[in-house]
């Protein structure tokens, strides 16, 4: 099991490592982008449940232009993060902004119930009416706890 987390975790060291985390990434033929997911407690029930660090929330995105043939989101913990029972009461989302940063289309995601160390969505594939950007947005317990986007350009 320690050898799954070390190997993910390898995985998003390597992608973070290749990317600027402070800027959203062209989505001219693809992007992929991790931000971190900031430590967190929540209740569910009478049980706290705290997030540690060492949590990526990662967002992938392939296409051209305003066509989107792949797009994924999710998390990978390692270190003490990997140790946790996870993201209880989890959903993803999608979200499309215009160049003006209004948000026109929302692709929301299931709430799942169970408690899972590494929540993770796919999208449809589609082709969107504007350019701007696409972002994916990790809730949990109701909360917006981490997004991560990238910009849609001709």
């Amino acid at each position: 099991m320690a050898t799954q987390y070390t190997s993910r975790l390898v995985a998003a060291l390597a992608i973070a490592g290749a990317l600027v985390l402070t800027s959203p990434s062209q989505a001219q033929a693809g992007a992929v982008g991790s931000t971190p997911v900031q430590t967190f407690e929540y209740s569910v029930g009478s049980a706290t449940m705290k997030i540690p660090t060492g949590c990526m929330f990662s967002h992938i995105i392939r296409g051209k232009g305003k066509k989107i043939t792949y797009q994924n989101a999710g998390v990978d913990c390692g270190f003490v993060g990997a140790l946790g029972s996870g993201f209880c009461n989890w959903r993803i989302d999608f979200t499309y902004a215009d160049t003006d940063n209004r948000t026109y289309r929302t692709s929301r995601g299931a709430t799942h119930s169970e408690c899972k160390i590494d929540p993770m969505r796919n999208n449809s594939p589609q082709t969107l009416p504007r350019y701007g950007k696409a972002c994916a947005h990790l809730h949990v317990n109701g909360v917006r706890r981490v997004s991560q986007c990238h910009h849609i350009t001709k």
